[in-house]
């Protein structure tokens, strides 16, 4: 099966070329596409650069910078359109490592999964270096995810994930509409929604050595706005559904 690796980038002048060049020797056979958001640091022209000298890879350019959704709405879109059967999502920051790369894309062409995702919260992930505040909030914040879309699955803001072709035509990307952390969590409940098997991964999650994050808490909070806002309206959906028509 034909895997794609598609890899979100603004800023990433400093990782672009390591990350490549590492995910190049995890899945030689895979081909990655960067898809940058108008980088005004060169992330665009020294991955175009690197492509020539590793091989299958390619550089989306866009023109500004839209969000983590985007990036990847744009990225599945154009390796549908190729005929890739696998599509990984990572980040180009290589706190997602490479080396896990078989283990996801393995999970879903054996059959076992239509969505893996590498997760920090199932036995043996780990999250080195967070203070304890950091790792509660986190976690607790997956937990009511959880709750609230009554989703069996720890670690539903994870962006290193791979999915079955079949699974993200069935749910349609045009039907999904959140960016940042909101994204993964609407992808993941969309392919629960689907009847789609999602198997977790552990994995050892690092904060980025170089370069700047870009998560804020803005991202944050209108994640859990959506997940609250998905929460209620299926619960009333459901509830709709059991009352007994009058007449």
């Amino acid at each position: 099966m034909s895997a794609l690796v598609v890899i979100p980038t603004y800023q990433e002048a400093e990782n672009v070329v390591d990350v490549l060049e590492r995910v190049r020797a995890a899945v030689p056979e895979a081909s990655v596409l960067v898809v940058d958001d108008g980088s005004p640091d060169g992330t665009a022209d020294l991955a175009a650069e690197a492509a020539g000298r590793l091989g299958q890879v390619d550089v989306l350019r866009r023109t500004a910078k839209t969000g983590l959704g985007p990036s990847y709405r744009a990225g599945f879109a154009w390796g549908l359109e190729r005929g890739h059967d696998v599509l990984v999502e990572m980040d180009a920051d290589l706190s997602h490592d490479p080396e896990v790369l078989p283990e996801l894309v393995g999970a879903v062409t054996s059959g076992r999964a239509d969505l893996a995702i590498g997760s920090r919260y199932v036995p043996g992930g780990s999250v080195p270096g967070w203070p304890t505040h950091r790792r509660l909030l986190s976690q607790w914040g997956n937990r009511y995810v959880g709750f609230m879309l009554r989703m069996p699955v720890r670690d539903a803001t994870a962006g290193f994930r791979a999915y079955r072709r079949e699974i993200i035509e069935r749910i349609g990307l045009e039907q999904v509409r959140a960016d940042g952390y909101g994204f993964q969590i609407e992808m993941a409940y969309e392919v629960h929604k689907a009847g789609g098997r999602i198997v977790e991964l552990p994995i050892c999650f690092r904060d980025r050595i170089r370069g700047v994050s870009k998560m804020s808490p803005n991202i944050v909070v209108e994640a859990l706005w959506l997940v609250t806002r998905w929460g209620t309206r299926d619960r009333v959906r459901r509830l709709g559904r059991r009352r007994p028509a009058r007449g």
